[in-house]
């Protein structure tokens, strides 16, 4: 029987929950295959919510990726040459729309600076104190600024980061009021890394997305989407699995999503390893 993935060109990788163990590490089936895509000449990339301070957290120099399309998408790394080469921010006019529209509905956020420095943010607590918002404070203080409400910065952004308790419709609510304020943003869910009942939305330029940086990459190198093979676990994932021509969900996804890709393996049970096996053979 013919090997239905024998023309794959690219293989990308959500990072944490995918190709990460819950410690961070990497397991040695899952640098092994890294490792054999190379050999076979097939492109290697992480897609990650990560912004690429977090990411040389997890992966150390050498680590056998080609490129990191980081932050949801709003930045390409080259890995190999470590070099940024592609970056994309909201508008200083949708800024500091969204700026007065938070401050003034008194919501919690962070802000953050444009990439690739956006590890840097500010932060502004808003009526109702938060939880998570204050434990991903805590991990992030020494990158912290607050926001002076009488001084506002007038400067592109990389992205917003709203945390709600889990609740679907809220979410729903939350995501158009949001994407209403201006034109030229999009509201990402993803399900909090940290706590376990949060979803964390995330406001990025409209053309952010993880498929739009693969896409990014398969144009530079050539590369069509129906030579591409993606592996993901979470919400935040959806649009690398739809840009990519073949696609998985690891066995930890989130019940409600995991019917709509064929599973592997959890990310405790080298998920990235199982997915790729075919492309090795």
């Amino acid at each position: 029987m013919q090997n239905p993935l024998k023309n794959i060109r690219l293989v990308a990788t959500d990072l944490d929950g995918t190709f990460l163990k819950n410690d961070h590490s990497i397991s040695s089936k899952n640098l092994e295959a890294l490792d054999l895509l190379g050999e076979k000449e097939i492109i290697r990339v992480a897609a990650t919510g990560r912004n690429m301070k977090k990411v040389h957290d997890v992966l150390v120099p050498g680590t056998p990726f080609d490129f990191i399309v980081y932050s949801s998408g709003a930045g390409v790394y080259n890995w190999q040459n470590q070099q940024h080469i592609f970056s994309r921010n909201l508008s200083e006019s949708s800024v500091q729309k969204l700026l007065r529209y938070f401050i003034g509905e008194r919501v919690n956020f962070h802000a953050f600076f444009p990439t690739p420095e956006n590890h840097l943010h500010w932060y502004f607590r808003g009526e109702n104190p938060c939880e998570e918002f204050e434990r991903y404070f805590s991990y992030n203080q020494a990158f912290a600024y607050e926001l002076d409400i009488n001084n506002l910065p007038e400067t592109e952004m990389c992205q917003f980061l709203i945390i709600i308790p889990e609740n679907e419709e809220r979410f729903a609510k939350l995501k158009s009021d949001i994407e209403a304020v201006c034109p030229d943003i999009r509201v990402i869910r993803a399900s909090s890394p940290i706590t376990k009942g949060y979803i964390w939305a995330e406001v990025f330029h409209h053309s952010v997305s993880k498929g739009n940086g693969i896409k990014h990459i398969c144009e530079l190198q050539g590369i069509d989407a129906d030579e591409t093979l993606g592996i993901g676990n979470d919400y935040n994932d959806f649009d690398l699995l739809e840009f990519t021509r073949h696609s998985f969900l690891t066995e930890n996804a989130p019940y409600e999503i995991k019917h709509l890709y064929p599973n592997t393996p959890s990310n405790e049970e080298d998920a990235f390893a199982h997915a790729v096996q075919p492309l090795l053979l």
